[in-house]
C-alpha cells in the first residue's frame, strides 16, 4: 500500500532533509526545532514526501531536471552560508579590519576624477594594466575584434573568475565579495579610458594619444558609430563601477556579520 511505503521512509526522513526542499533553509547545529519540519518555513517534512509520492507521474515536472536544479541551488546557498571550520575572534576582526581598509581604498579611488585619467596614477591601475594587456593576448585567437575587446573585458572577468572560485572550491564567501569589489574597481579603472575616446588626452603605453596610435575604446566604439557618445558610456562606467564594488563591500559585510552571530552562539 502507498500509505505503508510511506511509513517506511519516514525514519529516515531526518537525515534527508537537513536542508528544507522548499525554502532550502539550512538547519544549523544550535536551532533547537523538532527534526521533522523546517524551523524556518513550518513545511512539514512527512507532507512534503507525500506530495511527491503521490502525485501521478504525468503531473510531475521533469523530475531529473527539477532535481539538478534544486541540488545545484542548494549547493551555492551551502556555500554562500559556510562557517570556516577554525573561525575565531582574531580571524573575524582581522578580516573586519582588511574589509576596512579596502573600503577606504575603493572609495578613494571612486573619487578620482575619471574624466581627466587620474586614476591611472594609482597602484591599482597598475595591476589591472598588466591583466588588461594579457587580456589582448588571450583573445588574440578569436579575431581583431575580440583581440582589441580581450583586454577590458579579460579586465573585468579575472575579477569575477576569482570570485566564483574562492565561493565555489574553498566556501569563502568572505573572498568572494573581495573578488567583487575587485571588479567594480575594474570597471573604475576603465572608465577614463573609455570616456576618452572621443577627445582623446590620454596617454598610451606608447607615448603618444589615441588619435596618433592604437585606442582600443576608439576603435570599438568607431565600430558601431557610437564613439561621440564615449563620454556617456564613460560616466555610466563609473557609476556602474561604484555600485558593483558597493555590491561586493555588502556582500563580504553580511558575511562577516554571519560569523559573528555564530561566534556568540
Amino acid at each position: 500500500m502507498p500509505g505503508a511505503k510511506l511509513w517506511a521512509i519516514l525514519p529516515a526522513m531526518n537525515a534527508e532533509y537537513s536542508t528544507c526542499p522548499k525554502c532550502h533553509h539550512v538547519r544549523q547545529p544550535h536551532e533547537t526545532a523538532e527534526p521533522d519540519h523546517c524551523p524556518a518555513c513550518g513545511l512539514y517534512f512527512a507532507k512534503w514526501a507525500a506530495r511527491a509520492q503521490f502525485v501521478p507521474a504525468k503531473h510531475k515536472p521533469d523530475a531529473e531536471n527539477e532535481a539538478i536544479d534544486s541540488g545545484w541551488r542548494m549547493e551555492l546557498r551551502s556555500r554562500m552560508q559556510h562557517i570556516p571550520e577554525h573561525l575565531d575572534n582574531t580571524r573575524l576582526y582581522g578580516c573586519a579590519l582588511l574589509l576596512a581598509l579596502i573600503a577606504y581604498w575603493g572609495f578613494r579611488l571612486y573619487g578620482m576624477d575619471y574624466r581627466d585619467g587620474e586614476m591611472g596614477t594609482s597602484f591599482m591601475h597598475n595591476i589591472l594594466l598588466v591583466i588588461h594587456e594579457a587580456g589582448h593576448m588571450i583573445f588574440m585567437p578569436f579575431g581583431e575584434f575580440m583581440t582589441i575587446l580581450g583586454g577590458s573585458l579579460f579586465q573585468v572577468l579575472l575579477p569575477l573568475i576569482c570570485a566564483a572560485t574562492l565561493l565555489w572550491t574553498n566556501r569563502d564567501a568572505f573572498g568572494a565579495g573581495l573578488g567583487v569589489w575587485w571588479t567594480g574597481v575594474s570597471l573604475l579603472d576603465l572608465a577614463p579610458y573609455i570616456y576618452d575616446a572621443k577627445e582623446p588626452q590620454l596617454i598610451m603605453l606608447g607615448g603618444h594619444t589615441g588619435e596618433d596610435g592604437p585606442h582600443d575604446w576608439i576603435y570599438l566604439l568607431e565600430t558601431f558609430g557610437r564613439v561621440q557618445h564615449s563620454q556617456s558610456y564613460g560616466t555610466a562606467a563609473h557609476t556602474l563601477g561604484l555600485l558593483v564594488m558597493l555590491l561586493g563591500l555588502a556582500w563580504s559585510i553580511h558575511t562577516l556579520w554571519r560569523w559573528h552571530r555564530h561566534l556568540q552562539q
